[in-house]
């Protein structure tokens, strides 16, 4: 596994378009994630569809074909700098492959910000585009209009990435040691559900793997890591760095799910970093080479996320 490209940080004044590639966007969190972003310096602009509800399936947020075309004239765009997405949901499975693929490499590399759903795009990102994505907080997230921490974090990634080349862990270690990789990864279900699709990577040898979930009972876990276990894609992995699992159940039942999949790959495997579905989640790039040391808690990055 290789290291991606980066792109450029952001500065006063650049241009961030948000997008809904998944689940219909709160119209009220929208404005206070915008104006967040505006307290920043930037300058957001919003895509025609964001606020769309599809007529039938109140799940999505518009047509397949609106939420393709509003992320794709977004990256397109020569002015802008950015783009973010309004939040996760589902829905990005059903319009990746809308997507102009080699339009979207023509128009060079830009940042790309989501997290949950998005996870689809992020592994569709880097096999298709060769670039570095942040795994951060929906722009129209509660999580993320409600919370300092996660406004912070996403602002030092984009402006200072220098500032946030190691992130610490806030809880334990499932099984001991240090390991260097190339950051890949996501929400595991989605991971999961995208294996063996044409723009899902081959698997997670030689990378640093990030996983997080919501709402999923231990057993449901079980089921995907076995899924992914059986289906190789776990082969060679260097290392697992864990992050949030809100609403999976007893944490201690959970854990017990952890060990018993990912410990037998006898790699360093670290809990608790604080990002995915949680208060104050934090920004973790991927395609970045990077260190996991299981006995300090930290995921250190050799290079900023952006240059």
């Amino acid at each position: 596994m290789t290291e991606l490209v980066r792109p450029s940080r952001l500065g006063p004044g650049a241009r961030v378009a948000v997008v809904a590639p998944s689940g219909p966007v709160v119209e009220e969190r929208l404005q206070a994630g915008l104006d967040i972003l505006r307290g920043w310096g930037l300058d957001p602009v919003v895509a025609p569809h964001v606020l769309d509800v599809h007529g039938e399936l109140g799940y999505l947020a518009g047509s397949d074909a609106d939420r393709a075309a509003d992320l794709q004239q977004a990256w397109c765009d020569p002015s802008v700098d950015a783009v973010l997405c309004a939040r996760g949901g589902y829905g990005a499975q059903r319009m990746v492959d809308l997507l102009d693929w080699e339009a979207m490499r023509a128009a060079g590399p830009k940042v790309f910000v989501g997290f949950s759903d998005v996870t689809t795009l992020h592994q569709a990102f880097a096999t298709r585009l060769g670039l570095v994505t942040l795994y951060g907080p929906a722009a129209a997230g509660v999580d993320f209009t409600k919370n300092t921490v996660a406004q912070d974090h996403l602002k030092a990634t984009l402006f200072a990435p220098q500032t946030v080349r190691t992130i610490a862990s806030r809880g334990g270690t499932l099984a001991p040691g240090r390991a260097r990789g190339v950051t890949l990864g996501g929400c595991l279900s989605l991971l999961a559900t995208d294996l063996g699709t044409r723009h899902a990577r081959p698997g997670a040898r030689d990378g640093l793997l990030l996983i997080e979930d919501v709402g999923e009972q231990a057993y449901r876990v079980d089921r995907m890591l076995t899924h992914l276990l059986r289906a190789g894609w776990l082969d060679g992995v260097s290392g697992i760095a864990l992050g949030s699992w809100a609403g999976c159940g007893p944490y201690g039942v959970l854990r017990a799910v952890l060990a018993d999949r990912l410990g037998p790959l006898g790699v360093p495997v670290v809990e608790e970093f604080g990002f995915g579905h949680c208060e104050g989640a934090l920004t973790m790039p991927f395609g970045v080479a990077a260190e996991l040391d299981a006995d300090a808690g930290t995921l250190t990055l050799d290079e900023p996320a952006l240059r």
